[in-house]
């Protein structure tokens, strides 16, 4: 496996962006911190530039790295909100969109000739709220998403049960009306959005509900077809669904599940329909991101108040076994593959 990074929480004991490694010898270990990507809690690679683009969700800032023996910094700017969460590159990676949670709102970069965020960014807010006083006392952008035709971006508000869907010319990377994609149920706080690799439909999972939906996709429009639980019959106490994952084929769908502590594993056949196949622990409390890695041969989870990152077998079915290995990392959060040019 090439060596996989950790972004961490200070809150939670993090020290930065730390490797994972194996030895013949030690087994898995993490590494030593790089300390300049710290509350690197998501991000997104531009084969393009060879650079990787972490937030950090303490200071509220979007920086840009290198890797090449050692992690290096080239820009740092503002989210343009508080507690950036969610980052999407354009196709043409010339465009990269930040969701910032407790902003509220969703910022859109240009990316100069050498993949470097362009200031000012364009910036959309939302307004109104939700049922659930203590998480939707006001709007909270969770995700933002371009559609597969760059003609939108989609924009996922957990305080207010919407997405939104700013038409975008991709031209020249300037943002248009906004109208109501989906209206989700009230009190569902809907987290992170997914498009099908080949069929126009998407995936829409709901954080405070614990629910994944099924959506066809129309022109900057999202219509429901289906939702499940992503929770076993069985669970007790609260439980609120954290990532969503999908595989190339677009054929297993796996969600994690923070209080069950679970790996929620569907089926999406060919004709759109779910199918929930089984679930696994996920190896410690609050699992907050999974990543498929070794060619979808493992599946890796960063159980965040557990301090531990686990890594599973993919069977043949296309879930992951329950059996384990934990690595022990305070504040994991996120997930990646360093990638070089």
């Amino acid at each position: 496996m090439r060596r996989l990074h950790a972004g961490t929480y200070d809150r939670r004991g993090g020290a930065g962006l730390h490797p994972i490694d194996h030895s013949s010898t030690r087994g898995w270990m993490a590494g030593d911190p790089y300390g300049g990507a710290r509350n690197a809690s998501f991000g997104a690679w531009s084969p393009r530039h060879n650079l990787h683009y972490l937030v950090d969700e303490g200071e509220g800032t979007l920086g840009v790295f290198r890797e090449e023996e050692g992690w290096y910094r080239l820009a740092r700017v503002s989210s343009h909100g508080g507690a950036p969460c969610y980052l999407a590159l354009s196709a043409d990676e010339t465009l990269l969109a930040v969701a910032n949670y407790a902003g509220g709102n969703i910022a859109l970069f240009r990316l100069d000739p050498t993949g470097l965020p362009i200031e000012p960014p364009q910036v959309r807010g939302n307004e109104g709220g939700g049922p659930v006083k203590d998480r939707q006392e006001g709007p909270h952008a969770h995700c933002t998403l371009f559609s597969p035709d760059q003609r939108w971006l989609y924009h996922v508000d957990l305080g207010t049960d919407e997405v939104l869907a700013h038409a975008l010319d991709p031209t020249t990377g300037t943002l248009g009306e906004c109208r109501l994609a989906f209206c989700a149920p009230a009190g569902s706080g809907p987290r992170h959005l997914l498009f099908h690799p080949t069929r126009p439909q998407a995936l829409l999972l709901a954080e405070l509900a614990s629910t994944l939906t099924v959506l066809d996709v129309g022109e900057g429009s999202l219509s429901p077809v289906m939702t499940l639980s992503t929770l076993a019959p069985d669970v007790k106490g609260e439980s609120f669904a954290g990532h969503l994952l999908l595989n190339d084929a677009g054929t297993r769908v796996h969600v994690t599940n923070r209080g069950q502590d679970s790996i929620a594993s569907f089926a999406w056949d060919e004709v759109g329909a779910l199918h929930l196949v089984r679930h696994v622990p996920s190896g410690g409390a609050s699992p907050r991101f999974c990543l498929l890695i070794d060619g979808e041969r493992r599946l890796a989870v960063a159980n965040e108040e557990a301090g531990n990152v686990a890594l599973f077998d993919i069977r043949a079915d296309g879930t992951p076994s329950p059996f384990h290995t934990v690595i022990p990392l305070k504040g994991a959060a996120y997930l990646f593959v360093a990638r070089q040019g």
